[in-house]
């Protein structure tokens, strides 16, 4: 599969140490990294096993067509260098140091209590021969992948090989295709898009195994890298980030401020050889290629930054509101529709009515184990915290119980930093700043401290804001396990959020620094 003559390119030792530089814990570490990460893989195999053992007993595997893609991209190197225990502290800009992850999370790597990731180190060598990870859209260790094909009714050469150029786009055609069905021009009374891929059913007839490739033309595009397939050719631009390095300044012309290469991957399989500087009018017929792919879909404005897309503003149902009322139990809303309150000022005040045995339970909370924050009452006691990636819990508690009747419980958050604005001038330094939190019970303040750095980026994205109890994950197991559900009566809860405004004496600061900052570059 993989030619005889194919070279191993060389290890980045420029963003990686080798093996054998690596500590005694370093390597011990990710050794049990690695372990996990193999036993998953065994168990989704095994998983994907039973699902074709069902489909043969039940007599269907004969005419079955079977499509196996062994990921969705190149192996992910977002642990970075010496892999997390919380991905989420990834995509907030932390690492986690080597001791850390081995006094707190060694023995339950892989477990419910990590969001795991291995060192890059270990992606590197998975991509093997091919260089790179998932996001380096202009290196086939980030876009290539196996896939295998089975359909024993239609493809009598098992075990064959086929070497087109496929991409996933093409699965679909090539469904309809075996399925005898032609794709609708309207859904609903909806006109369809064009769908744009090539049917390769052809390759499953061993008389087309060495048939040339039908999709000839294909680009690729990710985070300002990119590259452009012509036919054997491969115009890829260099990689000029890590994944792992999310926080530096953008490229203010991702596609004109790169170098760019050239391979034939018709003799050079894993993309080694350079031949950019033999051929310069071919880099410049790829690149206008290129370019008119990009028009047609839709790729430009081309956008090389990564956290800041983060915290970029989307259409949503909360966009450009300041004020947000609930006035019953709610659970399940996604982060996306839900207030932000990352880089802001903030104030959260919940009217209840304790019965006359106590109320305890969530008021509200959004995010979990891994990060978050959680407005609730312990033993009656009104509490705030918020969750710092599982490595420190930040909690504001007031030292009475709420007697019963009525009570209003709030928590005001002053934010000292600039905010989200500073993206705009490819500046991080309005993100993640420090902050006062102050809880009052009926106007009286019961906890008030600072709070040194606060999360820049995001909360865990697949927990819910939830209102009146807590669902998945709780933000602090020493307190309380979900539901957590409130036993007070819950007559409103208000959110006010005020996001930071640049001064023009910012905005100046921050222009200069960008213009001082591209022209170094």
């Amino acid at each position: 599969m993989i030619p005889a003559d194919a070279k191993l390119p060389p290890w980045p030792k420029e963003v990686l140490p080798e093996w054998d530089q690596l500590s005694a814990d370093e390597k011990k570490l990710f050794i049990r990294q690695v372990e996990t990460f193999a036993a998953y893989a065994a168990y989704s195999d095994h998983e994907i096993g039973r699902v074709i053992q069902a489909v043969e007993d039940i007599g269907k595997l004969d005419n079955t067509l079977i499509i196996y893609i062994n990921g969705d991209n190149g192996s992910s190197a977002e642990g970075g260098p010496i892999g997390t225990p919380n991905e989420v502290a990834f995509f907030n800009g932390v690492s986690v140091p080597v001791e850390v992850q081995l006094k707190k999370y060694y023995d339950d790597w892989g477990s419910e209590k990590t969001y795991n990731h291995m060192s890059a180190g270990w992606a590197w060598a998975f991509d093997t021969p091919f260089s790179w990870f998932k996001q380096n859209a202009s290196r086939l260790g980030g876009i290539r992948q196996g896939m295998a094909i089975s359909w024993p009714a239609r493809i009598k050469d098992k075990g064959g090989l086929r070497e087109q150029f496929v991409h996933v786009i093409d699965v679909m055609p090539t469904i309809l295709e075996a399925a005898g069905i032609q794709a609708p021009e309207e859904v609903d009374g909806i006109k369809q898009a064009p769908i744009e891929g090539t049917s390769f059913a052809y390759t499953f007839d061993a008389q087309n195994a060495k048939a040339p490739s039908r999709h000839k033309l294909q680009y690729f595009e990710m985070f300002g890298q990119y590259a452009l397939y012509d036919d054997g050719w491969l115009l890829s631009t260099k990689v000029d980030r890590a994944p792992w390095q999310v926080y530096g300044a953008a490229n203010s012309d991702p596609l004109n401020n790169q170098v760019l290469e050239l391979y034939d991957l018709n003799k050079d399989f894993n993309q080694t050889q350079d031949l950019a500087a033999q051929y310069p009018d071919k880099v410049q017929a790829l690149k206008k290629r290129f370019i008119e792919e990009a028009h047609k879909y839709q790729v430009f404005p081309m956008d090389d930054s990564v956290a800041a897309r983060i915290v970029a503003p989307r259409p949503n149902i909360t966009a450009g509101r300041k004020t947000f009322v609930y006035t019953r139990p709610m659970t399940g809303l996604p982060q996306g529709d839900s207030p932000l309150l990352l880089d802001a000022s903030y104030r959260i005040s919940a009217d209840l009515e304790v019965p006359q045995e106590g109320a305890e339970g969530m008021i509200l909370t959004s995010g979990g184990r891994f990060a978050g924050y959680g407005f609730y009452l312990l033993k009656g006691k009104p509490v705030f915290l918020w969750n710092l990636l599982d490595l420190e819990r930040v909690k504001w508690a007031g030292s009475e119980a709420l007697s019963p009747g009525k009570h209003q419980v709030e928590f005001d958050f002053s934010y000292d930093g600039k905010g989200a604005g500073t993206l705009a001038y490819n500046s991080y330094s309005g993100l993640g700043q420090s902050g006062t939190g102050t809880l009052k019970v009926d106007g009286k303040v019961v906890d008030s401290k600072v709070m040194e750095k606060t999360l820049p980026m995001i909360l865990q994205w697949d927990e819910s804001f939830d209102v009146g109890s807590d669902t998945l994950t709780g933000v602090n197991d020493e307190d309380y396990l979900p539901p957590f559900t409130l036993t007070a009566k819950l007559d409103k809860l208000s959110i006010e959020v005020d996001r930071p405004q640049l001064s023009p004496e910012d905005i100046q600061k921050l222009e200069a620094a960008m213009q001082a900052k591209s022209a170094s570059d």
